[in-house]
């Protein structure tokens, strides 16, 4: 947990198949933002939105926002090209299955936020709709890596700026803390809609 906060790398003396398997659902996640960052430039509806929530182009490229398609396959068709992928995209948070076996995306027609680590790893996202659709906010599920209780969005970027903070705003959702930093009120982190923990401090 340290050498996490700290984002330095636990030198490693044996093999340990959980980082094998972590390092896995890392990639994944990675190539997952990518296909939602490439989506949101090709959409204008969702560059709108973003606009008239008062978020430029500087700052969504800051915080890697992107945009899940209005579709049921979108990750799916990109990255399970075999059980094992898929297999992982579930583990992963990104892919359900449903009762009758099908599995399909879990994010669909959403603004996406990537939740990172203090080394700027993906570890999760959070879509939310740009129209009056239930949930308005949707979380990735708890996953090996992500841990809704101890994870802070913006907590990476926030540490990307110079000097050690006498504060840090905690805030409630995504669009504050890139609505802050964008007018220069930082370093601030939301804590995903919940409660502060004692983790998250």
């Amino acid at each position: 947990a340290l050498a996490e906060m700290l984002g330095v790398e636990v030198p490693r003396t044996r093999d340990d198949s959980n980082t094998g398997r972590e390092g896995g659902l890392y990639e994944i996640l990675k190539e997952a933002d990518q296909i939602y960052r490439n989506a949101l430039r090709q959409n204008p509806e969702a560059i709108a939105y973003l606009k008239r929530r008062g978020i430029d182009g500087p700052t969504a490229g800051r915080y890697a926002m992107g945009f899940a398609p209005d579709a049921w396959d979108t990750i799916l068709k990109s990255l399970g090209t075999s059980d094992a992928r898929i297999a992982q995209l579930r583990e992963a948070g990104l892919v359900i299955r449903n009762e009758q076996g099908r599995d399909y995306d879990r994010f669909r027609n959403r603004i996406m936020f990537p939740i990172r680590d203090p080394r700027g790893r993906v570890i999760g996202f959070g879509g939310r709709v740009m129209g009056d659709d239930e949930p308005k906010y949707l979380n990735s599920p708890e996953t090996p890596l992500f841990h809704k209780g101890r994870s802070l969005y913006g907590l990476y970027e926030a540490r990307q700026v110079h000097g050690r903070p006498e504060q840090i705003l905690i805030v409630e959702g995504y669009l504050d803390v890139a609505s802050l930093s964008q007018h220069g009120i930082e370093p601030s982190v939301a804590t995903l809609g919940t409660a502060t923990t004692t983790e998250h401090l």
